[in-house]
Order: C-alpha cells, then sequence, then structure tokens
C-alpha cells in the first residue's frame, strides 16, 4: 500500500538530460524525476511515487491533505498503539 504526502516543489533542474526537482516533504527534502510532470513549477506541490512525480495538486487540495495527515498524527498520539498499528 502506498500513502502519497503531497510535496512542494523547491528546485527544479537538469540531470543526465531528464527534469529533475528538489521536494520538501515538510522539512525533509528528496530528489525526483520530473519528467511525468514536465509543466510543473517551483512552488507546486507534487504527489510522488517511486521517485517519479506522478500528480501536481493545487494548493488547496495539497495544504488540506497535509492538515488531514497532522490530525491524524495527534490521534495516533493520543491513542493506544495497539488501536493503531
Amino acid at each position: 500500500m502506498c500513502l502519497a504526502v503531497p510535496g512542494k516543489v523547491i528546485d527544479i533542474f537538469k540531470e543526465n538530460g531528464l527534469s529533475m526537482g528538489r521536494v520538501d516533504y515538510s522539512g525533509t527534502i528528496a530528489k525526483v524525476c520530473l519528467e511525468y510532470v514536465p509543466e510543473i513549477q517551483i512552488g507546486q506541490y507534487a504527489i510522488v511515487h517511486a521517485g517519479f512525480a506522478i500528480t501536481i495538486l493545487n494548493e488547496e487540495l495539497a495544504e488540506y491533505t497535509l492538515s488531514t495527515w497532522e490530525q491524524y498524527d495527534k490521534l495516533k498520539d493520543k491513542q493506544s498503539p495497539d488501536i493503531l498499528s
């Protein structure tokens, strides 16, 4: 199962002829391939799978998704480990 978390594109560059970028996942930076979303721009959000950006998200949806993950983390911290594992 893959759980996709939006990441914000903070840099775009070429590497070995491929469009690449750096994506910020709430402070964790990852290098990803942007070839499948050639129209993406710095500041936009993407869903990444196996190192490839596969979808561009608008900011509203990305922020909603990130907020939902934050709520989950808070709930998880309050619950017994047996319930959410």
